[in-house]
């Protein structure tokens, strides 16, 4: 008999593919998009996972299964907005399956959780917490227009000192904004440059 609580998240959908963005990009990695976010990006590219109604509520124990199953040692919990949720369960579960446990955030809400590597992605649609901002391994910013530079810069003075630093250009204004963000770069070498591979390569 399982020993793990009886515990349901709202799952859009859990896949084995490559990381596609910053410090982890082209490393295995299985994810998992949990359902719901009051974020609401007017750029997202997975809207539906907004609403964590339409989406099935699956067992934590289920979620770790399949992620010990696919053989990926990194397991990115993402949205959405994950941390609507508490994912201590989840994580503790990971890690027994020696799992390390990556997330992707906006940082809107209180960090659950143990985690091995923390993404901080802060949108203007919805103030991040300065809790959440400390604890984040690396800072990556959704390049939109030339005044998301300044906006970048605000954050890179609220992380640690030891956070990574990325740009990286909305998919649908990268044509536009990649000429930028390079010129950028080379004038603030602070900064590196992530790209969104896992669309180049047409992955998931």
């Amino acid at each position: 008999m399982s020993t793990i609580p009886n515990m349901h998240l709202p799952v859009m959908e859990q896949f084995l593919t490559l990381q596609g963005e910053g410090r982890f990009a082209g490393h295995a990695a299985y994810f998992i998009r949990l359902g719901g976010c009051d974020v609401g990006c007017v750029w997202c590219d997975v809207k539906e996972s907004w609403d964590m109604d339409k989406h099935p509520r699956i067992a934590v124990e289920a979620l770790v299964t399949h992620a010990a199953e696919s053989g990926a040692t990194i397991a990115v919990i993402t949205g959405g907005e994950p941390l609507m949720h508490d994912l201590g369960l989840l994580t503790t579960e990971l890690k027994k399956k020696n799992i390390r446990t990556h997330i992707e955030t906006s940082g809107a809400h209180e960090v659950s959780g143990t985690w091995d590597w923390i993404t901080f992605s802060p949108k203007k649609f919805k103030a991040p917490l300065n809790d959440t901002i400390v604890c984040a391994n690396e800072l990556k910013v959704v390049i939109y227009n030339k005044s998301d530079f300044e906006w970048a810069e605000k954050f890179a003075t609220q992380v640690s000192n030891n956070c990574l630093l990325y740009m990286q250009p909305e998919w649908s204004r990268s044509a536009e904004m990649n000429p930028l963000i390079v010129e950028y770069i080379k004038s603030h070498p602070q900064w590196a440059l992530s790209l969104q591979t896992h669309k180049y390569l047409d992955i998931p």
